[in-house]
């Protein structure tokens, strides 16, 4: 049947949670959902950086709201959604991309290091993911976003915990769907590559590693933030409405080539 094919990217009347968002990937994710119609709720731990996000989305004339919780503290987690729900509305959209890095070669890679990692690059993806679902699912609809990364796919010296737990966090994401779709729900993983943000910075100012960077990502050149913000309106929108258990590299190609 013929339509307005930009109808199907229209977030408006939506409201969306993206965890990690005070900044960088995060806070870029919930502007391109934003900037799409949506109201967005964002989600960290430092009130005064999320305040600061607030004001720049409102800026913009982005209905914002500020939710500030540990995603690793599943009781908290179950508490935040809830008020949500209920004081503010549904929570159609959520985005889980709160994360961390640790680097270490892996023989020295401390156990508690590797606990924190995991604690949060995975365990709250699934606390989030389910105490949003569990809303989502009488509703029989909701959007659920998984922020994975090249490392879902490759692994590099020094950081094979976060490849581990970005690995985890894909097949997270198939689960999900697996459990979830029947319900009504899409969940999909969105993997960036390497992208110019605060926490890269000390990278992008090293000319050694920019240089393999660009030699081994066919686009040549860092990821720009504001270029995941289409392929997050996508999978937030009724334009993947058929689309479940994926993950959509935004990567320059890094993960087509060898």
């Amino acid at each position: 049947m013929p339509t307005n094919v930009t109808r199907l990217f229209d977030l408006s009347g939506k409201r969306a949670l993206v965890t990690g968002s005070g900044q960088g990937i995060g806070l870029a994710l919930a502007t391109g959902l934003g900037g799409a119609g949506a109201t967005i709720v964002l989600n960290g731990r430092d009130a005064g950086k999320l305040e600061r996000a607030a004001h720049a989305l409102a800026a913009e004339s982005i209905t914002v709201e500020i939710a500030a919780f540990d995603v690793t503290d599943q009781q908290a987690v179950v508490d935040a959604v809830s008020r949500i729900e209920a004081e503010s509305g549904p929570i159609d959209i959520l985005v889980n991309n709160a994360g961390l890095q640790r680097r270490a070669p892996l023989q020295e890679f401390p156990a508690e290091t590797w606990r924190e990692l995991m604690h949060t690059n995975l365990d709250a993806v699934f606390f989030v993911g389910q105490a949003v679902a569990r809303h989502m699912i009488p509703r029989k609809r909701g959007k659920i976003i998984n922020v994975c990364s090249v490392q879902s796919e490759l692994g590099r010296p020094s950081i094979a915990p976060y490849a581990a737990s970005k690995g985890a966090v894909k097949m997270l994401t198939k689960g999900m769907c697996a459990d979830w779709a029947p319900h009504g729900l899409q969940i999909n993983g969105l993997g960036p590559g390497y992208f110019a943000t605060e926490l890269t910075k000390a990278l992008v100012e090293n000319p050694d590693f920019t240089a393999w960077l660009c030699k081994r990502t066919p686009a040549g050149r860092w990821g720009r933030v504001e270029e995941l913000m289409g392929a997050a309106v996508f999978l937030a929108s009724a334009a993947s409405d058929f689309v479940n258990g994926q993950v959509l590299y935004v990567d320059g190609g890094m993960t087509s080539v060898v």
